[in-house]
């Protein structure tokens, strides 16, 4: 997959953002590293993967495909502070979802502290392994990502 497009409307979406809300860029970095693993939990609780004590099933794939896409739009924001960009590769990682999750937030706080291109590379891969796992497509992915973007817009604009 192509992920210029979509890395092009992060970027316009940040410096909207940024704008709209008169934002600092010197402190964006840590912030968006905190939004993302705020929205993996987000995630993690819709699927209930680790609700070992609980017989309530997980969210409507609706709702898990718009809290994965939050996570794309932090993941993708991060690239752009960093400068770095994700070229697609074959996908590989552990079977189980709640493995996954776990390889996801090893590599957010591994991002934190070691902020190369090797890295976020390496995160990006596995956080859209983790998404395969949960069953999204491609296209899955960039039909939420376009109208999950529409709605951060409106939501800026709405004084969000």
């Amino acid at each position: 997959m192509d992920w210029t497009r979509l890395f092009q409307m992060q970027y316009e979406l940040d410096r909207y953002i940024e704008t709209n809300q008169q934002v600092e860029k010197d402190d964006l970095f840590n912030k968006k590293t905190l939004a993302l693993m705020v929205e993996v939990g987000e995630l993690a609780n819709e699927t209930r993967t680790f609700k070992f004590w609980s017989k309530k099933p997980a969210s409507e794939r609706a709702v898990i495909l718009e809290e994965y896409v939050d996570g794309i739009h932090f993941l993708m924001s991060l690239g752009l502070e960093l400068g770095h960009r994700y070229d697609s590769t074959a996908l590989s990682g552990p079977e189980d979802l709640t493995d996954a999750f776990h390889q996801v937030y090893e590599g957010i706080v591994t991002l934190k502290n070691k902020q190369d291109q090797e890295t976020y590379q390496q995160l990006f891969q596995d956080y859209l392994y983790l998404g395969e796992l949960l069953g999204f497509s491609e296209e899955d992915i960039v039909d939420a990502y376009d109208a999950k973007n529409k709605v951060n817009y409106e939501r800026q604009q709405n004084d969000y």
